[in-house]
């Protein structure tokens, strides 16, 4: 049979028993602040990973506009200058990729292209030194219309009749012709330098093609 226990003894117990449920409670009451606490901070750790997640996404759906509109400007300034440079355009082929190491605003590069296109856009004067260009292309016009003008008349002098009298006249009026058919060869030149016909050039064309009109009339 077990024997008596002392009441010293089971007051010792009692004591001890006390003491581990005290400090049972207290690893307790820390165990569930700290787990309240590992549970507050990945709570708010979550909240900023999913803030920052919305932010990205903000940065992206910004990031891709900003590409969308470059790329739409760019195609834009490039077809631009394809029909600036007219024939020359088809060697220039697709609008370029970005460039690996660029850096800056793009948009204030395309501002910069923009205004480069603008100050490019308004046709300049042909130079003086274009100015035997522009004679032998009244001289050719002159040339061509009297040789389409001589034909014209021997036309008329092969069939006889109403021919023989119409033809000449009609030739007459071809003949004359020439320094617009000049002007028309100058137009054509002053467009591939990206120029316009003022004053200065018409006169040295039509005053060559005159010329040579009036010569070669003299001298028929």
């Amino acid at each position: 049979m077990n024997e008596p226990v002392s009441s010293e003894t089971y007051a010792a117990q009692v004591r001890r028993l006390a003491e581990l449920s005290d400090r049972l409670r207290t690893q307790r009451a820390e165990a569930r602040t700290w787990y309240d606490q590992q549970c507050a901070a990945a709570q708010r750790a979550v909240a900023e990973a999913g803030e920052q997640l919305r932010d990205a996404e903000r940065e992206a759906d910004a990031a891709r506009e900003m590409v969308e509109r470059v790329d739409a400007e760019a195609g834009h300034l490039w077809q631009q200058l394809r029909s600036r440079l007219g024939a020359g355009a088809r060697r220039l082929g697709d609008p370029p990729g970005p460039a690996r190491d660029a850096s800056g605003d793009p948009l204030l590069l395309l501002h910069g292209v923009r205004g480069l296109l603008d100050r490019t856009r308004q046709p300049g004067e042909l130079p003086s030194s274009a100015n035997p260009l522009l004679a032998l292309c009244g001289v050719l016009g002159a040339a061509l219309m009297f040789a389409l003008g001589t034909g014209v008349r021997a036309l008329g002098a092969r069939h006889g009749g109403d021919l023989a009298v119409g033809l000449p006249v009609l030739a007459l009026v071809v003949t004359l012709l020439g320094p617009l058919v000049g002007l028309a060869l100058a137009k054509r030149m002053a467009d591939r330098r990206h120029a316009v016909l003022s004053p200065r050039p018409i006169t040295v064309v039509v005053v060559a093609g005159l010329a040579t009109t009036a010569l070669l009339l003299l001298t028929r």
